[in-house]
């Protein structure tokens, strides 16, 4: 298995994505239309600006499929699986409304940019 390490950076340019997770550009364009939750934020200049934990699902996302061998379908299921787990693991409480959630991955992931810029 491939060990793969992401730069302690805040954002990363659709080019800096392929070059980290081994991946062209133009299939990393086609996973974000097949998988949903890879949804890089646009610039001014309409370029891809990818978060921290969109590489980390395009690296999850790239071992399942060539990895392990499963199938687009098989990695979406797998990767809703990993996400569920994921976010158990590091909120460590449920909310039976899914806002909650939301927010708080949302709190999570400026708190984690504001470590990064303070570090």
């Amino acid at each position: 298995m491939a060990k793969f390490s992401i730069p302690d950076k805040l954002y990363f340019k659709i080019g800096e994505v392929s070059k980290i997770t081994a991946v062209k550009p133009y299939v990393l364009r086609y996973w974000e239309s097949e998988f949903k939750i890879v949804n890089p934020l646009k610039s001014k200049s309409n370029q891809r600006v990818y978060k921290r934990r969109d590489v980390e699902l395009v690296l999850e996302i790239r071992r399942l499929l060539y990895e392990e061998g499963y199938t687009l379908n098989g990695a979406k299921i797998k990767i809703r699986e990993w996400l569920k787990t994921r976010s158990n693991l590091q909120l460590d409480i449920k909310f039976p409304d899914p806002r909650h959630t939301k927010t708080l991955k949302a709190i999570r992931d400026d708190l984690y940019s504001i470590k990064k810029i303070l570090s």
